[in-house]
């Protein structure tokens, strides 16, 4: 259980020693593009602290964001990451400092129903430009499983070689920022992985808090969309930066990352309101489709997470007893016609 932010995120960068193995692998300096996100800032500072462990201190990480949350940037100077300054919905990239590896986490999704130019801007336009830019690097971008279709619940999720449906022009997007570096792996020789995730946990915002933010209001639980898989979000970034490893041309190396359980939404619920000693109220019906991903790829290379579903419930009911803060930005997992 955590106490503060600062618990959460001393947990979330504290490297595994299989990542610091991996560390000891990677070549030269690291980029993280988007590095001011949700997940950028744990990242970045999982990297330092693998870097420094596996006796690649001399390797710089640069974290790269426009850092409108300057107190966010400090925190990262503190550890010894190199911050950058940069818009890169600026066309001119090339003043981006130079890196062996880089991390590609830039993305949007939300409002781009009403604003569908940028969605294509930023997922597909920015990432034909960075991978120009670091054609000679290795790059991790990070994808979603919304390219993926809906699936039935039973079906255990879709894989890697499943074709994709993505649903709405973000999810077509975002698939177009795959087929951008899938071109730059093919053309340029670039050495890519594509990381498709769907979604992250890190107690401040995800599933879990959305439903248990609901659940401690009173609120009702959308079960439409009934089922979901979650990760923690400290395996998600290892398993990131663990791929740099697997990145290959002239095919990109693609990874489905998400945790092995399909969660019922309304058993989520059921139990977040038992641990906030409160009853859960749910609407709808299960639907028998969901956006699914088996990522049992990503566990035979990478090992199963190493906080399992049930722990971060119990987290998440604790987080929200503690009166520590949320993010304020919800995934909207329930959304079935891809309008974000």
């Amino acid at each position: 259980m955590f106490t503060s932010e600062q618990e959460l995120e001393e947990r979330l960068a504290t490297p595994s020693a299989a990542l610091v193995a991996d560390a000891a692998r990677l070549d030269g300096d690291l980029v993280v593009l988007g590095a001011g996100g949700k997940m950028g800032p744990s990242l970045v500072r999982l990297a330092r602290r693998a870097l420094d462990a596996a006796g690649r201190g001399d390797a710089r990480v640069y974290a790269v964001s426009r850092w409108s949350d300057e107190a966010a940037a400090k925190a990262l100077r503190d550890e010894g990451v190199d911050v950058v300054r940069h818009d890169l919905g600026d066309a001119d990239l090339a003043g981006l400092p130079d890196a062996a590896s880089v991390v590609f986490m830039v993305g949007a999704k939300f409002g781009t129903s009403s604003a569908p130019y940028q969605a294509w801007a930023v997922n597909a336009a920015l990432p034909a430009a960075v991978a120009r830019r670091y054609r000679d690097s290795v790059i991790a971008a990070f994808s979603t499983g919304n390219v993926y279709p809906l699936v039935d619940v039973a079906s255990g999720g879709s894989a890697e070689e499943d074709p994709p449906g993505p649903v709405g022009e973000y999810a077509m997007s975002c698939l177009g920022r795959e087929r951008v570096f899938e071109h730059a792996a093919a053309v340029y020789g670039a050495r890519v992985a594509i990381l498709r995730l769907n979604y992250a946990v890190d107690l401040r915002y995800g599933v879990l808090a959305d439903i248990a933010s609901s659940v401690a209001a009173g609120e009702p639980v959308d079960v439409t969309t009934g089922h979901v898989n979650v990760v923690w979000q400290g395996y998600a970034n290892e398993v990131a930066l663990r791929s740099l490893l697997h990145a290959r041309a002239p095919e990109p190396f693609t990874l489905n990352l998400t945790g092995p359980e399909t969660a019922s939404v309304r058993r989520v619920a059921a139990r977040l309101a038992a641990l906030l000693g409160t009853e859960a109220r749910c609407d709808g019906g299960e639907s028998g489709t969901a956006l699914l991903s088996d990522a049992s790829r990503c566990h035979g290379l990478f090992g199963y997470p190493d906080v399992p579903l049930d722990t971060l419930i119990a987290w998440q009911a604790a987080w929200l007893a503690e009166g520590l803060p949320l993010s304020g930005k919800p995934t909207k997992f329930s959304v079935r016609d891809g309008r974000f």
